[in-house]
């Protein structure tokens, strides 16, 4: 399989940054509409177990059945494989934001109301720093999980390394079969570790000192 990667290494290396700008989009915009929903269903607690029974009859949906939908409106190619990975990707960063916001102390929050500050200042400032921690934890999560979904994006000619695990699995018996599918798979682990050892990077850096404490 080495020489099987060696020969093919520049076209593996473009599938493995299609497959990580992918995932890495899909997760900036489930990251920011997660956040937006949470926001929404901590100020309306009354919502707060629609929005959980619905992040968790996401994750039961088969990826193959959402293409399967979304193919009629957003056709073939990298909008459906967009669409397809944040759908997915908002889930677990939903609940997470939820359980973040929900967890800043009441008493903090009064605080900085006293002090003057606004409803947005307050949350820009105190609840999303504060409730920052189990976001992340909950991208961390999501990043994961969409490295697998968006191998199923080669199925609507989107980008990435699953192109070559559906090619391998087309040639079961041939040649090269297993080496196109292994080397993809080891390929998205690859990239989901480093990903992760980023993210982590990312959050001791933007977690302040006292909340990591």
């Amino acid at each position: 399989m080495w020489d099987f990667v060696v020969d093919r290494r520049e076209q593996l290396l473009i599938n493995a940054w299609n497959h990580a700008y992918l995932v890495i989009l899909a997760v900036l915009f489930a990251t920011v509409i997660a956040v937006v929903l949470a926001v929404v269903v901590t100020r309306l607690p009354k919502v707060e177990p629609v929005a959980n029974a619905v992040s968790a009859a996401g994750l039961t949906i088969p990826s193959f059945a959402l293409i399967g939908l979304l193919l009629p409106v957003t056709g073939l190619g990298d909008v459906t494989a967009l669409v397809a990975v944040t759908f997915y990707a908002v889930l677990p960063i939903l609940r997470n934001a939820i359980v973040g916001l929900q967890g800043v102390e009441p008493g903090l929050v009064e605080s900085a109301r006293g002090m003057g500050m606004s409803e947005p200042m307050t949350l820009l400032r105190i609840k999303l720093p504060l409730a920052w921690p189990v976001i992340l934890s909950g991208i961390r999560v999501s990043l994961q999980m969409s490295m697998g979904v968006a191998a199923i994006a080669a199925y609507v000619l989107g980008p990435g390394l699953g192109a070559w695990i559906f090619q391998g699995l087309t040639q079961v018996g041939g040649k090269n079969a297993v080496n196109y599918a292994l080397s993809a798979t080891i390929g998205i682990v690859l990239l989901a570790l480093i990903l992760d050892l980023a993210l982590l990077l990312v959050g001791r850096l933007t977690t302040s000192k006292g909340v990591r404490v």
